[in-house]
């Protein structure tokens, strides 16, 4: 016997489960039975291609057990079993890019009113620490010579123990040494109901041995007991049944059987594709995103059946990336038994499959923005940010997955967002763009004086609020519209404003000279604003380069952003320049013009979200200039 300490990860987890006050502790039954038939299936599927799996042991079964003398549950598979490597690999470390973010979650009230993210993150085993004190796990490899088995066992204080047993039957056991407290799991109604409640639609029989009182045939009137498995599962393939036949219940069951979680679905999508291609296809919208949808390793597309036959639980050939919150079966009557990834990537059927499943998607996402306007408000709130990549990678579909989005805006009103085809329709006849500007928050962007001209001529701009939205939105066309940034390049919404602008150049050409001169370290250029009304001035980025909000969420990320200037831009109608003016017509070299200069570009730092060049500096001037106000007066 070998003894190992669990990884620092491990003892985090067992330390949260066995402390945390779970309401749904019978979660633990759920996920080991939805291991032990992930077991069952990945060693049917192997099976195909290697007879010796199946060691006639007479068909597929999982079987649940217990001794309530020594106060032991026990769920048993005879699926594909574990090696000794593959024992202590998968029960002594998690596998997970966000297992540190998982673990921070999983501390959060929302996580602990939510233990549906224990079977999201892989980690359902460790959930049975929760109701015993000690763990002991029987596996075998199936199709291997001999009965060489291993042990496994902990009580979740930090180690766990290995050693090599004797194993006459391929698959796992996994026993549970129960709590005193918890030992109403061994109540044979209580682990019917379970059963029943999460893990009705398995498809292979969960079976558990009952006793019985019947009559005896030998002594009339006397009844005898007797032992018998009885199966506790229905094990309906519910998604080959007709629509009528299922109940909103169950449907909402199986979701939740297949997904991990405890909330119903926002939307079931059930049909049924026939012609070129003959498939049935069950699909679920969430009602809330997964906690780990964002991570790299978030496992993608629906469950792929053949002709019944489970083959792989995660198709991502099935379904575009930016749908991978669907969850579902798709069971396919064309393709081969044997499909392997490879065969997938390369097939015609499952291209038309994948298109049919994304137009159903689609569709059924419209469907809802018209006629469930609060539900799809959820679901947007939820999700929007992984459909906006579709705008970036399914092309064809760019117009279509635009229409579902929905905006912030400076003509929103009573919460209820606008659409992009809102927006044309009530756009100005002489305005010729969709224009938009990307803040951290909504207030923020009401609040910027980049707006002051488009208020002026009632021009709405939409709110982007999202980190993803300038990357895919930036430039893009809706219906021959472009989308353009009110904080970047030389905008001119107000032909009247020409005039003005013009006379001011030629008024305060020498002026500007010197702004730009004494600038020159800190701006690309100085010149005068389309797009002010009140304030004397702004920064804004050029036509080509990332506007402010792009480049800190860049750095955010840790990416390397090149150095870029930005252009100042002045307010040709405020009072600010006609009084600089007659400062520098007095005296060009005036220092009190210089600290002007540099107060100006200070000011336009801050009305953009950032600091100003020198803080200290900058108060200081703002302090002295007060003090001389206030004495003059």
């Amino acid at each position: 016997m070998e003894t190992f300490e669990f990884k620092t990860e491990v003892k985090q987890l067992l330390d949260l489960m066995v402390h945390s006050l779970y309401s749904h502790k019978e979660v633990f039954l759920r996920e080991l039975v939805s291991n032990a038939s992930d077991a069952i299936d990945r060693a049917r599927y192997e099976s195909l291609t290697n007879s010796a799996i199946l060691e006639d042991d007479g068909g597929w079964k999982i079987k649940i057990s217990v001794d309530k003398d020594l106060g032991t549950l026990t769920v048993s598979d005879n699926g594909i079993g574990m090696t000794r490597q593959e024992i202590v690999e998968a029960l002594g470390t998690i596998a997970h890019s966000g297992t540190k973010e998982f673990l921070m979650a999983l501390q959060s009230k929302e996580v602990k009113d939510n233990p549906e993210l224990i079977g999201q993150f892989g980690v359902g085993f460790y959930s049975s620490f929760m109701v015993a004190d000690k763990i002991t796990v029987l596996s075998r490899k199936a199709g291997e010579k001999g009965k060489k088995g291993v042990r496994w066992e902990s009580t979740g204080d930090g180690t766990f123990s290995v050693e090599e047993i004797y194993k006459p039957g391929k698959g796992t056991d996994v026993i549970l040494h129960l709590k005193d407290e918890e030992r109403h799991y061994l109540n044979e109604w209580e682990i019917k109901g379970i059963i029943k409640r999460y893990s009705d639609f398995i498809e292979h029989p969960i079976v558990m041995e009952v006793e019985r009182e019947k009559d005896s045939e030998l002594e009339k009137g006397k009844k005898f007991k007797v032992k018998e498995e009885e199966t506790l599962n229905s094990m309906k393939a519910i998604w080959l049944k007709d629509k009528s036949e299922i109940t909103e219940e169950e449907y909402n069951e199986f979701y939740k059987h297949i997904s991990h979680d405890f909330k119903s679905p926002a939307k079931v999508i059930h049909f049924k594709a026939e012609g070129t291609s003959e498939f049935t296809a069950l699909l679920y919208i969430p009602s809330k995103a997964p906690f780990n949808i964002l991570f790299k390793d978030f496992q993608i597309g629906p469950m792929l059946y053949v002709k019944r036959v489970q083959i792989m639980e995660h198709c991502e050939e099935l379904i575009p990336p930016y749908l991978r919150f669907i969850r579902g079966v798709v069971d396919s009557s064309d393709l081969p038994l044997n499909v392997s990834r490879e065969i997938l990537q390369n097939n015609r059927q499952v291209d038309i499959i994948k298109n049919n499943i994304t137009k159903k998607v689609l569709d059924t996402l419209e469907e809802m923005k018209k006629e469930e306007y609060d539900n799809y408000l959820n679901f947007h709130k939820e999700f929007s940010r992984v459909l906006k990549e579709g705008l970036h990678y399914d092309f064809a579909r760019r117009e279509q997955i635009a229409d579902l989005l929905l905006f912030n805006s400076t003509k929103a009103k009573d919460s209820r967002l606008r659409t992009l085809d809102e927006y044309v329709k009530d756009m100005k006849e002489d305005q010729k763009e969709i224009y938009y500007i990307a803040a951290p928050t909504i207030q923020e962007a009401l609040m910027s004086p980049y707006l002051e001209a488009f208020r002026e001529k009632d021009y709405e701009v939409l709110i982007f609020t999202d980190d993803i939205d300038e990357f895919v939105l930036s430039n893009f066309e809706y219906k021959g519209k472009a989308l353009k940034s009110v904080t970047k390049g030389d905008l001119e919404i107000d032909e009247s404003k020409k005039e003005k602008k013009e006379k001011a150049r030629k008024e305060y050409r020498r002026l500007i000279e010197l702004i730009k001169d004494q600038l020159k370290d800190d701006v690309k250029d100085v010149r005068f604003s389309g797009r002010l009304k009140d304030s004397p001035c702004c920064l804004v980025a050029d036509e080509g380069d990332l506007d402010t909000q792009m480049e800190r969420l860049l750095k955010a990320m840790g990416q390397e952003v090149p150095q870029q200037k930005r252009i100042l831009e002045l307010n040709p109608e405020h009072p600010l320049f006609a009084s600089m003016n007659v400062l520098f017509e007095k005296d060009k070299e005036s220092p009190i013009l210089k600290e002007y200069i540099d107060m100006l570009y200070d000011q336009a730092l801050i009305l953009e979200g950032s600091r100003p060049k020198d803080p200290s500096r900058f108060s200081q001037t703002v302090a002295r200039l007060m003090a001389e106000t206030i004495t003059t007066k």
